[in-house]
């Protein structure tokens, strides 16, 4: 006689066996492209098509019935898997010797108004590219079980937000920036607004104003700038264009309404710890992965070499600035009582640091800086997957209810002891090799900023070796039900980022090769600027 579980077993071994078989389609089809890449000169479409894939795979998505929702999961794995695999060229062919835009892609697209739809990609963006398209894999996974209503929405919002994402890394046409910069808005409002906790509709408006109010100042300097530039809307143009100082000024500041908010930098980071908190672990991973770097990677990408006078002038408050997010994030830690929002506010401190890095306008500060935005993104994203797989066994996320995890579930220790010490900069894991040459560019940069940020590390070891001690080592929580440890998905979603903290840790010129030539580009730029500011002085002073 067959007994209920066998026949639950029975009926979903199907569904089973269709999941085994479309994990072999994604591979078949990378490989058969990947031949073609280095066979051809099909290269120059990749960025097209790892943007543009999730985009219509997640507008597909909400066409398929409700009552197949398993397929909805199913189809999101496959073009997420795709696209990653897409993606893999962009590091293989990728030239480490140029500073320009490699994977170059310009056609007509507005011509009244020299609008162009212009791609590319170089050391500094490369990375985050490979960055969004593994962590969206995982944010599938992760969400497997853990999303039960509105499947097929909440797949289609990940996939937009995927496409949307990557476009901004992209974009060499500050209109078509713009427009990816405001339309990942829009799915991530959605995630937390539908998918969040109580208190979601709250901190989904409260993140999609703050945002939206620092684009729009940005709008008004990119139509600044538009006029400035020849009624064009070409970055690398702009890039070529010296502005006077006054407007250097006015929009350097304009600029950072946006990418501050995005950051989040003091005092504009509060809408990333509500945020953080009421969203799904996929909206979690995908604000701390990559959402927050955007912020970052603008002031790369955009203030610095399209301002450069006025970003080596304001370089010291923007210093100040970041080291009270690190000193202020982390003593915040100390307080916390919720296991999200204590990794949400230790994201406010961990993120100053990369301002710090990147402000300090050297080579040390600025690698540092990037290769801590693509550690971040490893590290939290891995924080908060592990925290949303515990939290389905337990659904609360309040430290007080747990304790003695260690002995439940010893492999998910081992995973979120790795985790922890990357989080604090342990030597051999990724955060260290970040941490140290962002402390070693501010100190370059201004003596006393770095000492003080060394004590958001002391802070940051104290919260999160308390945070350990709490969850895992205390008495066991007799009212918590751990059930098993990770199984077979849960261990495979961790595994990757797990390699990479290690990979990082200890090889990471793997990674800083990719950034060098371009980083140094920008510090030229940025000399070459202030030597031309010096010399006009001098000519206004003899005059």
């Amino acid at each position: 006689m067959q007994t209920g579980h066998d026949s639950h077993e029975a009926a979903h071994a199907p569904v089973n066996t269709i999941v085994r078989t479309l994990l072999y389609v994604p591979a078949i089809i990378a490989l058969v492209y990947l031949g073609a890449i280095f066979s051809t000169e099909l290269h120059y479409r990749i960025l097209s098509w790892v943007i543009f894939l999730p985009i219509i795979g997640g507008f597909l998505i909400f066409f398929i019935p409700r009552c197949h929702e398993f397929y909805a999961r199913a189809v999101s794995l496959v073009i997420s898997f795709i696209t990653f695999f897409l993606s893999l060229p962009l590091y293989t062919k990728f030239d480490k010797s140029t500073s320009a835009m490699q994977f170059t892609e310009y056609y007509e697209w507005i011509p009244s108004w020299n609008i162009k739809y212009a791609l590319g990609v170089d050391g500094i963006s490369v990375l985050f590219v490979l960055l969004s398209t593994l962590l969206t894999i995982l944010c599938v996974t992760v969400s497997w079980t853990a999303i039960t209503e509105k499947v097929k929405e909440f797949y289609g919002s990940l996939l937009l937000i995927e496409g949307s994402m990557i476009g901004v890394f992209c974009s060499l046409d500050f209109f078509l920036f713009y427009i990816f910069w405001e339309a990942m808005l829009i799915p991530m409002y959605i995630l937390i607004g539908v998918w969040g906790g109580p208190n979601r509709v709250y901190a989904a408006i409260k993140f999609f104003l703050f945002t939206l109010v620092g684009s729009l100042l940005m709008l008004v300097g990119i139509i600044v700038l538009y006029f400035y530039t020849n009624k064009s809307f070409d970055v690398l143009q702009m890039m070529n264009t010296t502005y006077p100082y006054a407007i250097q000024l006015l929009l350097f500041w304009a600029f950072f309404a946006a990418f501050a908010v995005k950051v989040p930098m003091f005092p504009v980071h509060t809408w990333l710890p509500d945020a953080h908190t009421e969203a799904p672990t996929a909206g979690s991973v995908i604000l701390a992965g990559i959402l927050i770097k955007m912020g970052a990677y603008g002031f790369l990408r955009f203030s610095i070499p399209l301002f450069p006078q006025a970003a080596k002038d304001m370089a010291p408050v923007m210093i100040v600035l970041s080291v009270i997010a690190i000193i202020y994030g982390a003593v915040i830690c100390l307080a916390q009582t919720d296991f999200k929002r204590l990794i949400a506010y230790s994201s406010v401190s961990h993120m100053g640091f990369v301002t710090l890095g990147i402000f300090a306008l050297n080579m040390q500060g600025i690698q540092g800086g990037i290769l801590q935005m693509i550690n971040h993104g490893i590290v939290t994203g891995a924080l908060f997957l592990s925290i949303g797989i515990i939290y389905e066994r337990t659904h609360t996320r309040e430290l007080a209810n747990y304790g003695g995890v260690a002995t439940a579930m010893p492999v998910y220790a081992a995973f979120f002891m790795v985790f922890t010490l990357a989080s604090i900069g342990l030597p051999g894991t990724n955060g260290f090799i970040g941490e140290f040459l962002i402390l070693l560019g501010g100190f370059m940069a201004w003596k006393l900023m770095g000492i003080l940020a060394c004590t958001g590390i002391i802070i940051g070891a104290g919260y999160m070796l308390w945070l350990y001690q709490k969850v895992f080592w205390l008495e066991v929580n007799p009212n918590a039900h751990y059930h098993e440890d990770l199984n077979e998905r849960e261990f495979l979603t961790l595994l990757p980022l797990i390699a990479l903290v290690l990979w990082i840790g200890f090889y990471p010129n793997t990674f800083l090769s990719f950034m060098e030539v371009s980083v140094q580009g920008l510090l030229d730029r940025v000399n070459v600027a202030t030597t031309q500011q010096i010399t006009q002085n001098i000519v206004e002073v003899i005059k």
